[in-house]
């Protein structure tokens, strides 16, 4: 019974990490598809082969996602409640997906672990999701409109005496690597959330130590999975973020994804911290598009995503809750 819910829990987790690169395949791509600098599908595949590599450049949010949210208790006790957590957070990606909404992916499958966690009385370790989850969860959309707005108004100024139409060329040819370092950042941060959950089944399992690293194979297996995802695409989400917050041009989009992917790595890499790609970079495009004039931004389409992000961990808690309640009366 055990190796079979092990299978489960590494089979549930792959199919979230496939969900979660279709729901965030935009985050990488939007706005390149939507300045037209590169075409949906050129896009989608540079997203998916970046998100493949990014999850290759270490493991430091994966030991957060494995080690430092909640303890989970030994044996089929715990992987009915990683389980839980994981059916949590695919069912709010799938429903946020339906409405078009850009939510976090990696909140949800944090509030998946702290509902489950919480219904099954499994110890939630509160400093380090204040720590790791919280603060991040602030500070990453902050900076990420700050910086966008910065960038972009140094931008305008260093190319105010440009030709327009060289300047729009220029920036629609050198979006392709703010994308591919957008996509990267993001295989960095959200494959690891799957690694996270993987090692943290096999670590209920007894199957491995917390002392140890993240087998090769848990990684091959998250980077394919969410690489997969991303290559189906998310295009709901991606008319969202590219084109109903506000309509960009390439020197915005450039502005948006290059910080952006900046906030990813620093977070990733220096604080071992999940933030949420898709908050960072929809911050981003705002604070770019806010250069414009602030009534360029479409305020009442940022609202109902805020509002999204606000309902996020709370939803995804509640129905990993749920499923846990339903599952351990089947088991009993």
């Amino acid at each position: 019974m055990e190796l079979a819910l092990v299978i489960a829990v590494i089979v549930i987790a792959l199919a979230f990490d496939y969900t979660n690169g279709f729901h965030d395949a935009a985050n990488a791509i939007a706005t390149s598809v939507s300045t037209r600098a590169l075409t949906p599908r050129v896009a989608l595949v540079l997203a998916a082969v970046m998100n493949f590599l990014g999850a290759f450049l270490g493991t430091e949010v994966a030991s957060t996602v494995g080690k430092g949210i909640i303890n989970v208790p030994t044996g089929e006790h715990g992987l009915v409640v990683v389980i839980a957590a994981l059916v949590g957070a695919i069912t709010w990606n799938l429903i946020t997906w339906y409405f078009g909404l850009p939510s976090s992916s990696s909140h949800a499958l944090i509030g998946g672990l702290v509902g489950a966690g919480l219904a099954s009385t499994s110890v939630v370790l509160w400093g380090g999701i204040l720590d790791k989850v919280v603060i991040p969860m602030i500070l990453s959309p902050a900076i990420g409109f700050l910086g966008a707005f910065l960038v972009m108004t140094a931008i305008l100024w260093i190319f105010r005496r440009s030709n327009p139409g060289k300047t729009t060329r220029g920036f629609r040819m050198v979006q392709a690597l703010s994308a591919a370092a957008m996509a990267l950042g993001h295989g960095l941060q959200d494959a690891q959330k799957t690694m996270g959950v993987i090692f943290l089944a096999l670590l209920t399992a007894g199957h491995v130590d917390k002392g140890d690293g993240i087998p090769t194979w848990v990684k091959i297996s998250a980077a394919t999975a969410i690489s997969l995802g991303t290559y189906a695409g998310g295009w709901r989400i991606m008319r969202t973020l590219g084109r109903r917050i506000i309509h960009l041009d390439p020197a915005r989009g450039f502005a948006s994804e290059a910080v952006a992917a900046t906030v990813l790595y620093v977070m990733a890499i220096g604080l071992h911290a999940p933030v949420s790609t898709t908050h960072t970079i929809t911050s981003a495009v705002m604070g770019a598009g806010a250069t414009k004039r602030l009534s360029a931004v479409r305020w009442g389409v940022a609202k109902t995503i805020v509002t999204a992000w606000v309902l996020t961990i709370p939803a995804a808690g509640l129905v990993a809750a749920g499923v846990y309640a339903v599952a351990h009366l089947i088991l009993e």
